[in-house]
């Protein structure tokens, strides 16, 4: 994330810097339009789509007691107008955060625009996390998916939905949507791009394959868990760039990461592989939301083992950096001579800057894993 610089002159309307720098008030004025089309009857009807969850249904309670009812919610093509008003939401909340909250503490830190970038990220992902985290631990025990893990593939497909649980999909959705502008918004490097596209891309089609595929239960578990995690590291990040001598964090981050990785393998077998391998109904209908065939069973847990397998790799290869970093013996410093000029030779010229490099690396050392 770029250092937005403030500048006193006014950049022309509209022009790129006008809308960096007022992208906040812009997207609000967007969301203001759909509230406001709540409160006339034309537009109401349109209006209700974005703001609201849709495709309610009110079924009773228990059968002997009709009057009592619940109502729960399944998904349809009108979703994509709900996660695209609260992917505006999003942008709004991104932007409250960075500028009355990070941006007032880098600048009592005084960060490097590297560390600046990155407590921006961790920052924003914390909160994120911790936020979900929360919300995820409260409908797993509303709905006693904790107390009773039979739940997680029982009674399957689970296309009606409480409402809790499908506002928390659309929200996740609208989320990691809303970080695609965010490129733009945030002046993104372009080298720092695809390895965040990525990032954003594995969530996406986790949580959308979830909401699809009526795994919502599943997927809800195993959200709640990675983020635990993720909110881990990230912590401990902004703890480390407040002061470097920090690392316990990261020692209990890197155990619950593998400890993370190994619980959910086993929950995806458990369920997928197990429980919904024994359903009696196992015949593929669009119409009821049933996906339980065995193709499908087969892509699911092939696709979370390859995700959990392609984040093992990047960690090991971090704790082999951090740890080459860490072991690797200080270089002695070359004597450096001068000309009859006083001014160095060719040859010597290049061992001063060999020696600025390893002194530089000396004074980084420490900082460049978590960086």
């Amino acid at each position: 994330m770029a250092i937005r610089k403030k500048s006193n002159k006014n950049p022309p309307v509209l022009s790129h810097e006008f809308v960096v720098q007022n992208h906040a008030d812009i997207v609000s004025c967007m969301a203001m339009v759909f509230l406001l089309g709540l409160m006339f009857e034309v537009t109401a009807k349109a209006a209700v789509v974005f703001v609201t969850l849709q495709y309610n249904i009110t079924i009773p309670v228990t059968e002997n007691q009709p009057t009592e009812t619940v109502t729960l919610y399944n998904y349809g093509i009108k979703d994509l107008a709900t996660v695209f008003f609260y992917t505006l939401v999003a942008i709004i909340i991104h932007a409250v955060i960075q500028e009355y909250v990070l941006d007032k503490i880098n600048r009592r830190m005084h960060f490097s625009k590297t560390k600046h970038s990155k407590f921006n990220e961790s920052g924003q992902l914390s909160a994120f996390y911790l936020f979900s985290c929360v919300w995820g631990t409260s409908i797993l025990v509303s709905e006693n998916y904790v107390s009773d893990p039979t739940s997680l593939w029982r009674d399957y497909p689970h296309t009606s939905m409480p409402f809790q649980m499908k506002f928390f999909y659309i929200s996740q959705m609208a989320y990691w949507f809303h970080a695609f502008p965010e490129f733009y918004f945030q002046k993104i490097k372009k080298e720092d791009i695809p390895r965040q596209l990525v990032f954003i891309g594995l969530y996406l089609f986790h949580i959308t394959g979830a909401y699809l595929l009526n795994l919502t239960h599943l997927g809800l578990v195993l959200l709640v868990l990675h983020y635990f995690v993720e909110f881990l590291f990230h912590i401990s990040r902004l703890f480390y760039f407040s002061d470097e001598k920090y690392q316990k964090g990261f020692t209990l981050w890197a155990v619950l990461f593998v400890l993370g990785r190994l619980l959910t393998l086993i929950l995806s077998v458990l369920t997928v592989g197990f429980g919904l391998a024994r359903a009696e109904n196992q015949t593929l209908d669009f119409s009821s939301g049933n996906f339980n065939v065995l193709p499908i069973r087969i892509s699911v847990l092939a696709s979370i083992c390859l995700t959990q397998a392609f984040m093992m790799w990047k960690f090991i290869n971090f704790q082999l950096r951090r740890w080459r970093e860490h072991s690797s013996p200080p270089q002695p410093m070359k004597k450096k001579f001068m000309t009859s000029k006083g001014k160095p030779s060719k040859k010597e010229r290049g061992l001063c800057f060999n020696d600025f490099c390893i002194l530089l690396a000396e004074v980084q050392k420490g900082s460049s894993c978590f960086a």
